[in-house]
């Protein structure tokens, strides 16, 4: 292989040495973690440890915090050093057991399951973790099993890296990531912050508890707010027709199924994603403001929602419930206060394997509501304001995670 092969798209200026090709064995020695299940992890533990599930979840190429503590005792524990390379060593899926994390603590117990690649001198370790992630092809190819997947030190040690000769880029490289890797962080943190002031909101705004006023109002609104049954509230249809074959990106009709409130749409919705040709018998479509809840799910918290389109002519599919407001009700305010009050959801749905809801069980719900629709506004308007915010700052984050998914691509061969 030349020269020109082993040299990455991008790179930061001073270094023009080509990468030098080498198998995994060349550049580090191999343990396994022993021990440890989850029942041993305590609050109150005094030893750092990491389990081969937590691989998954909780870290990602370069760790320098480790999230779990343990009391128990093993046998023959298995500590980190700095920079060791941690790989889990079984899932149910290939691409679960296509990552690589660098622990950057020594000390840490690792617990069985879990592939250690120890680096030998001269191999930074967060860069050798950002080099096989950039590779998981090669990792995603020795994967062994059915239901269970395995990979094992034995499968990995042969797999051939290109890494930078010198141990300065590597360094400069791995702390490139741990800076976009930071940025991300405080993205996700952001976003976070945002859904759970949101859900505080959302508490405090609506009353509860049989009053009549909530916690937190805009000014110039002093009226108690009216207790009504939603059947008072607004009329009641269902959806018909449509399943995910009748989607199409060159339909001419907008359109929602059931499945989308549980995955696209949130409280309010003034935008739809998916488009039809279907002509369905007795098609049903959206008047600006209804509020849809779905009809079925496997699971009580997935039916325990509501969401206003804010959009007329949306053709609406089989098991959706349609809460059609009457006038002088805001549709958007009303799906508020229907999430405001999903625990009153839950207690209607029935149901074992598959859980149902129903237009009839709805509509002897009790809402607490302002008489005025001006009020209404505002509050909907105030909660779209928080939305938008929220969307904002999650295509940020989803804009950092791509630029580092195209950095992996480009900073290696």
């Amino acid at each position: 292989m030349s020269n020109e092969k082993k040299v990455p798209k991008l790179r930061f200026p001073g270094f023009t040495d080509a990468w030098e090709q080498r198998k995994l064995s060349e550049c580090a020695s191999f343990l396994t973690g022993n021990g440890l299940n989850w029942n041993d992890i305590s609050d109150e533990g005094n030893k750092e440890c990491i389990l081969y599930g937590n691989l998954y979840t909780d870290y990602g190429m370069i760790a320098d915090k480790v999230i779990y503590k343990t009391n128990a005792e093993i046998n023959n524990p298995v500590y980190s050093e700095f920079g060791d390379v941690l790989i889990p060593a079984s899932d149910t899926t290939p691409t679960g057991l296509a990552r690589a994390t660098s622990i950057e603590k020594s000390g840490v117990l690792l617990g069985g399951d879990i592939n250690i690649v120890r680096p030998n001198e001269g191999i930074n370790g967060s860069c050798l973790s950002l080099i096989l992630n950039a590779n998981k092809k090669k990792l995603i190819r020795l994967i062994k099993g059915t239901t269970v997947r395995h990979i094992h030190n034995s499968d990995i040690k042969d797999i051939v890296i290109t890494l930078p000769k010198n141990v300065a880029e590597q360094v400069e490289i791995s702390t490139y990531f741990k800076q976009i890797d930071n940025f991300i962080t405080l993205q996700q943190r952001k976003c976070e912050n945002l859904k759970k002031l949101k859900k505080g909101l959302l508490q405090k705004m609506f009353p509860k508890n049989g009053s009549n006023f909530p916690e937190l109002r805009f000014p110039g609104f002093t009226d108690a707010w009216e207790q009504r049954k939603l059947s008072e509230c607004a009329s009641f249809l269902t959806g018909n027709g449509l399943n995910w074959n009748d989607i199409s990106d060159e339909g001419n009709k907008e359109c929602i199924l059931y499945g989308n409130l549980y995955t696209d749409y949130g409280m309010i919705a003034d935008k739809v994603i998916y488009k039809t040709n279907a002509e369905i018998n007795n098609p049903v479509y959206s008047e600006f403001g209804d509020v849809l809840i779905p009809a079925s799910d496997t699971t009580p918290t997935g039916l325990a929602r509501a969401t206003s389109i804010e959009k007329s002519g949306v053709l609406l599919g089989g098991d959706i419930n349609i809460v059609r407001p009457n006038e002088g009700i805001n549709g958007s305010c009303l799906s508020l206060i229907l999430n405001a009050n999903k625990k009153k959801l839950i207690r209607l749905i029935k149901g074992t394997t598959v859980r149902h809801i129903h237009n009839s069980d709805i509509k002897d719900i009790v809402i607490t509501l302002p008489k005025n629709v001006a009020e209404q506004v505002e509050i909907s308007t105030y909660f779209k304001q928080i939305d938008n915010f929220i969307t904002l700052q999650q295509r940020k984050l989803e804009s950092l995670k791509q630029l580092k998914k195209g950095f992996l691509q480009q900073m290696f061969v």
